[in-house]
């Protein structure tokens, strides 16, 4: 039976995770490899994210800067290490044992909810001034109750890439082109997948049991002006969330346009997947390009990518997913003031620059956006700045992780033939309904 397979999957998953978690809690307690009962006049701040090449950068600027005065320690969870639920488990551990190992950590915008209960409250830190060179995209996400308790530190929107050398073999490439960043209907993309052969990979999406599938499936139901959530109800028995995930297994199934092993891609190996069987189009995020160069060994292809708004259904509109990434700094941390200094740095048009240069971290701050000549040498922003009119956010609740992973975990079964669409809907109504949890 496919769920009993997925149950042991789940203890093994477990086993796994425990070690996992014994290993990392150890990089918290020592992350600089020294023992910290030494004496040190500087106050260190220990800064919890995937240290990209970018985040790497501002961490050297800062300590440059505060030199003598204050030090920033990167304890490094990467992603093609570490899944974002592997990632949102660890940070809460140590946060639970109301550890002072972490000061500064990043999460997801969406995990805001859930972390507001360890983390120092920053509104007297932060005047409406600064909070006005925020922008408004960014911002929302950061409050919880009434209460700032975050800083965004970077913003992404959902969208598409596509092989531009590939395409262009088209005769009227310049016309699909044109199409492909206003966003075309989903008919008229299923279309263009029939002017290239069967054997040819065409689109790859996210599809494994994981929130990265969550954002297509909201996505579609954006874009036929529907939300996920009524009040304090969840919207899953509908036509239109039938439609929306209708399409996504679609898409493999009933078109074949985009392979079944897609039921096992997180965004990395969505990515590493396409590159090598050339597909023609992948959904992924900002920063692609700049990013994926430093993590992979072959980047010959990844010059040939081109950014594309994701499609939307007739008689609807785009829709692309908000993602990204705040800072948050913990209630039990003992250098609160030397934690708050660093998310100011972060936040400096010239450091926001410079993350997007490096990594294609989409800036949150106005005054980039508003740099004309910065603009003009960056393309790519300015298209990724486009899309932001157009996104949407999914819910802001405590338990959106929990729910998140019981409307996964059914999706998924869906898109891998396992269940109907309809039994899945249902039965996630139901499990959330009753408060069931889905371990992952």
């Amino acid at each position: 039976m496919p769920l009993s397979k997925n149950i042991i999957k789940v203890f093994t998953s477990l086993f796994a995770f425990g070690a996992l978690a014994i290993a990392v809690l150890i990089i918290f307690i020592y992350p600089s490899g020294v023992d910290e009962s030494e004496k040190n006049p500087v106050p260190r701040i220990y800064f919890a994210d995937n240290i990209s090449t970018g985040h790497q950068k501002l961490i050297d600027r800062f300590n440059q800067e505060f030199q003598g005065k204050i030090e920033v320690v990167p304890v490094n969870l990467p992603f093609n290490k570490f899944s974002t639920n592997e990632r949102k488990e660890l940070l809460a551990r140590s946060l639970r044992s109301k550890s002072n190992r972490i000061d500064v950590f990043a999460v997801d915008l969406i995990w805001v909810p859930r972390f507001a209960r360890w983390c120092q409250p920053l509104d007297s830190y932060f005047s409406s001034r600064e909070r006005s060179q925020i922008i408004n995209y960014a911002l929302e996400s950061c409050s919880f109750q009434g209460h700032l308790v975050a800083m965004p530190l970077y913003l992404d929107v959902g969208m598409m890439y596509y092989r531009r050398d590939l395409i262009r073999a088209l005769p009227d490439a310049s016309v699909i082109e044109q199409r492909l960043r206003q966003s075309m209907t989903w008919d008229e993309f299923i279309q263009l997948s029939q002017r290239f052969s069967p054997d040819q990979p065409f689109y790859f999406f996210m599809a494994d049991n994981y929130e990265g599938l969550i954002c297509s499936f909201v996505e579609g139901l954006a874009s036929q002006h529907q939300t996920l959530f009524a009040g304090d109800s969840v919207q899953l028995n509908t036509p239109e969330a039938r439609k929306a995930l209708q399409l996504l297994v679609d898409l493999v199934h009933k078109y074949q346009i985009s392979p079944v092993g897609v039921t096992k891609y997180d965004e990395f190996q969505c990515y590493l997947h396409a590159l090598k069987t050339n597909g023609l189009f992948l959904r992924g995020w900002p920063g692609l390009k700049r990013h994926f160069r430093q993590i992979v060994e072959d980047t010959s292809k990844v010059q040939f990518l081109e950014e594309a708004a994701l499609p939307h259904f007739s008689g609807g509109r785009p829709a692309f997913i908000f993602g990204g990434w705040n800072l948050m700094v913990s209630k039990f941390s003992s250098n609160k003031a030397a934690a708050i200094q660093f998310l100011k740095f972060t936040q400096r048009q010239e450091n926001q620059k410079m993350m997007f240069q490096t990594g294609g971290y989409l800036p949150i701050n106005h005054a980039v956006y508003q740099d004309s000549a910065f603009l003009a040498q960056e393309p790519d922003l300015r298209f990724c700045r486009s899309l932001l009119d157009q996104g949407v956010h999914r819910p802001f609740l405590v338990d959106y992780t929990k729910i998140s992973d019981i409307i996964s975990y059914y999706l998924n079964l869906a898109i891998a033939k396992e269940i109907s669409v309809s039994e899945a809907l249902e039965r996630a109504t139901r499990a959330i309904h009753t408060k069931q949890v889905i371990i992952k």
